[in-house]
């Protein structure tokens, strides 16, 4: 009979149940927050000491990006169950709705996800993820001609963070305005008579920390 190694052995119980009391707690905190959210508002909110959080992430980062990572988890999962259905223009546009839902009610994920300033290679895999399930959408809906032939999955994701900017200084009064911004800009991606556009989609999702000079 073979004893098992202590590294083979499951997580604690109380372990588990502190570290899904901290992503709860977390979660609720940066949504409310943003990003610039204390560990020690986040382990208040969980009903633990700061040292339990760091023992189970070294870094805020690394909390946050394990948040991030769930969220665009589940954002992926929504383009990829809308892959196969049966008119690809509104499964962009269920897609695009979940996405700026989504950042609508989350300000952190609306921090990541619109100027990523955390550089932490999980949100980046996370972002490049949705980048090619917003592709797969796209190319579906470009293929059949539903919608222009020069919009990317790249532009898509872009924009989700654009028509939430757009109405986010009035989502305090009225909390479905992106609603009518997305409808809008979805009926310039499906226009039949587009012109076109006076520059190319970029080709990743490449963010800075600085604004360029317009006029370099």
């Amino acid at each position: 009979m073979t004893t098992a190694s202590p590294t083979s052995r499951p997580p604690r119980a109380d372990g588990v149940r502190n570290r899904r009391l901290l992503l709860s707690a977390a979660a609720d905190a940066f949504a409310e927050h943003g990003t610039d959210v204390s560990i020690a508002e986040i382990a208040q909110r969980a009903g633990i000491g700061k040292g339990t959080v760091f023992r189970h992430f070294t870094t805020k980062e690394d909390l946050l990006a394990a948040i991030m990572g769930e969220m665009v988890d589940g954002l992926v999962a929504v383009g990829v169950g809308l892959s196969d259905a049966e008119d690809p223009a509104q499964a962009l546009l269920a897609f695009m709705t979940a996405g700026v839902e989504l950042l609508a009610k989350d300000r952190a994920f609306c921090e990541v996800v619109g100027r990523p300033s955390l550089h932490h290679p999980d949100v980046r895999a996370g972002l490049e993820r949705l980048c090619d399930v917003a592709e797969r959408l796209t190319d579906r809906a470009r293929r059949q001609k539903a919608i222009r032939p020069d919009v990317t999955g790249t532009d898509i994701v872009l924009l989700l963070g654009g028509v939430h900017q757009t109405a986010a200084p009035l989502l305090g009064a009225e909390p479905q305005l992106w609603r009518r911004y997305l409808g809008l800009v979805f009926d310039g991606i499906r226009s039949d008579r587009a012109q076109p556009l006076p520059h190319p989609a970029p080709r990743e999702l490449r963010f800075t920390e600085t604004t360029p000079d317009p006029s370099e």
